[in-house]
């Protein structure tokens, strides 16, 4: 009688992670409970210091979550009711929520096979908009699982056509094009720190990043009730979005391990590759020449997803979908579909066969062994 071994296999092990810096990240906290500084300590200003140093802005501002981070980069460009907006049709719906609370108008553009906003169909749309007459004032593109979307394409179009263009970097910190890392372009550029994300604390986090001086000063005042010089003096009408002082001091110990785990996680994403890329009714993850991503998910392209997602949960391997629907398929954005020109293929297309699996910097290569086997014995 042959013994059946099933291995139990996390999708995210922050638990590994967390055991490997253990020790510092209680120093850490310990630190910053001893100062009693738990809102916008000194941790929160040497994470900003450190963070414009790794991604090469000029300046770094803090906030309470990546969805906040982007609500005030929008709000620093000034963004009105009405105003048209492009962006990606295949990503989490914060991205469109945002430019939709806002009261502008989300314009969804096609991915291309990265996952990440097509150049060509952005071209496209910013002509028919501005033929039509519509009030276009920017692009918000985003790094889908880790990977940079065409920064120097669409930081091209954005500056012939008059426009601001924001990054999204929520997933994408840590990859990087050529030698500039993803939170280093557009106008305003943000990220989230959600524990999932490829650098995360263990709560929510978030953080912008421009090289204005300007922009720095208003978003700062922003994050706090708008204020001014001093707690009292309110000159902007803001928010509340401040990084708490913990959640900076596990960042900064986080980031000191942070390179190392990018390296790994591309390990193992080209063992992943090396494997699958070969079996028929699998589409493996592209990454273009130049690029690096930070593999906040590694995503294929699958045939009959669901009779594989079941049959790999029996055999203790988690997987996910990210997205089931586009954004232009949401309910809550329904009401902007009169807006929308042209079509959307591969968004649609993708939504219908994606399957993220298991992605951290901690899988042993038993755990990557296990997993491709089980998919070849599925699709064999």
């Amino acid at each position: 009688m042959t013994l059946r071994i099933i291995m139990e296999i996390n999708f995210i092990d922050l638990e590994r992670q967390q055991q490997k810096i253990e020790k510092e990240i209680n120093s850490a906290i310990s630190r910053v409970l001893r100062t009693g500084q738990y809102i916008m300590g000194q941790e929160c200003l040497d994470l900003e210091q450190q963070l414009a140093e790794y991604t090469g802005r000029k300046y770094c501002i803090g906030c309470a979550n990546g969805t906040d981070a982007l609500r005030l980069a929008l709000k620093a460009l000034k963004i009105k009711k009405d105003d048209f907006v492009l962006t990606t049709d295949f990503t989490f719906f914060a991205t469109s929520e945002v430019i939709a609370e806002l009261d502008a108008i989300p314009i969804f553009v096609d991915v291309d096979e990265t996952y990440n906003i097509c150049p060509i169909d952005l071209e496209r749309k910013i002509l028919t908009l501005k033929s039509s007459g519509k009030n276009l004032v920017g692009i918000l593109s985003v790094d889908l699982f880790g990977l940079p979307a065409n920064h120097n394409e669409t930081n091209r179009l954005a500056k012939q056509h008059g426009l601001w263009h924001v990054e999204d970097a929520a997933q994408g910190f840590g990859g990087r094009i050529d030698n500039k890392t993803a939170c280093s372009f557009g106008d305003i550029s943000t990220t989230s720190f959600f524990p999932a994300k490829p650098l995360g604390c263990y709560g929510d986090g978030g953080a912008i990043f421009t090289d204005s001086l300007d922009v720095a000063e208003y978003i700062r005042s922003l994050r706090v009730h708008g204020k001014g010089s001093h707690k009292y003096e309110n000159i902007n009408i803001g928010y509340n979005s401040r990084l708490d002082t913990i959640q900076a001091a596990i960042l900064l110990e986080k980031l000191k391990i942070f390179d190392k785990e990018v390296v790994k996680k591309n390990e193992i994403a080209a063992r992943y590759t090396d494997v699958l890329e070969r079996t028929r009714g699998i589409i493996v993850p592209t990454v273009p020449a130049g690029y690096t991503s930070s593999w906040a998910q590694y995503t294929l392209r699958v045939e009959r997803r669901e009779e594989l997602m079941t049959y790999l949960k029996t055999q203790g391997i988690p997987t996910t979908i990210y997205y089931p629907k586009t954004m232009s398929q949401t309910k809550a954005l329904i009401k902007y579909s009169k807006y929308q020109v042209g079509e959307l293929k591969n968004s649609v297309k993708y939504s219908n066969s994606v399957l993220s699996l298991p992605m951290h910097a901690y899988l042993t290569d038993d755990e990557v062994n296990y997993i491709c086997k089980k998919i070849l014995s599925f699709y064999s």
